[in-house]
């Protein structure tokens, strides 16, 4: 197996960024995006079909927004498992049902060839550093033979068992994510409703039993206007929520608690932040709340 080239389909925001590191770290890669522009901007040598990139290289690395379009590229007319070989294996980043992954699996094993699910988390930032947890699913020793590739894109990577098993465990995350921005921006609009120092409600949620990812990392940048812009949307979360009362369903799980970050993402979707960072959820409620904006004298930027 070489090690110093890999494939990758889907250069967009994470895609992309993940592509750099590994080109940074002298991994040569040639890239394919719906978007051609795309692979010379992260670094990648532009392949101009999927059939290159799988002919290219022994493992491909896909970053997609669902298991329907994953579906489309790996079992679609001129897609991965049509071209690809014995030995090889392709390692799916996206966010994806894991049934579907398992399903894929089967189909990619008859054909020889290895499917390992790479759950991915830490949003842009850790992407563009190198830091972001992978959660891993698949062959124990394929797993193992592909470190390397994980290795300048993450800071943990972490094995879950079986196929699917890495796609379940970025699932269950997700929709804590969810939960918790969803939560904190209806805490933080209140606050600003009620004349709190938002600086000081965060000091005090951050060292008291309300802390959470959302109020460590991302509000201390919020109420001061800058969203992260270039992370999650407010759509792909609400696909990822749903996916998640998917797989809880199917488990047997009963999912008390997946209507609040629904509605609040639908919410901003029908606001028209759809598009745009999930953090603007904040908005949404704000906007329902009368016109709240967490930064003093701040205008909408989103629509």
């Amino acid at each position: 197996m070489r090690k110093d080239k890999v494939g990758f389909i889907g250069l967009g925001n994470m895609g992309g960024r993940m592509t750099r590191r590994l080109v940074d770290a002298g991994i040569q890669v040639i890239g394919y995006d719906a978007d051609a522009t795309r692979a010379q901007g992260c670094g990648a040598t532009p392949a101009g079909s999927m059939r290159e990139v799988v002919e290219a290289a022994d493992v491909v690395l896909m970053s997609l927004p669902d298991s329907r379009v994953v579906e489309a590229v790996v079992e679609g007319e001129g897609g991965v498992l049509a071209h690809c070989r014995a030995g090889q294996v392709v390692i799916d980043m996206s966010t994806a049902a894991a049934s579907s992954t398992i399903r894929l699996q089967g189909r990619f094993r008859d054909r020889g060839a290895y499917y390992v699910d790479a759950g991915i988390s830490g949003g842009a930032a850790a992407a563009e550093k190198g830091a972001l947890t992978l959660m891993i699913g698949g062959d124990p020793d394929i797993v193992e033979a592909v470190r390397w590739v994980f290795a300048p894109i993450s800071t943990k990577a972490l094995r879950m068992g079986d196929s699917g098993a890495g796609h379940t465990t970025k699932l269950l995350n997700n929709f804590l994510n969810a939960v918790s921005l969803a939560a904190t921006a209806e805490v933080m609009v209140a606050g600003k409703k009620a004349g709190l120092d938002l600086h000081r409600l965060l000091e005090v949620l951050n060292s008291s039993s309300g802390v959470n990812f959302a109020t460590q990392n991302r509000f201390p940048r919020i109420v001061d206007g800058d969203y992260l812009e270039g992370g999650l949307t407010s759509k792909l979360m609400t696909k990822d929520v749903v996916l998640y009362v998917d797989l809880v369903r199917e488990l047997g799980v009963s999912s008390l608690n997946a209507a609040g970050p629904l509605s609040c993402f639908g919410l901003a979707t029908a606001l028209g932040y759809g598009d745009q960072i999930s953090n603007r959820v904040v908005d949404a409620i704000g906007d329902v709340s009368g016109g709240v904006r967490l930064k003093d004298g701040q205008r909408d930027q989103a629509r």
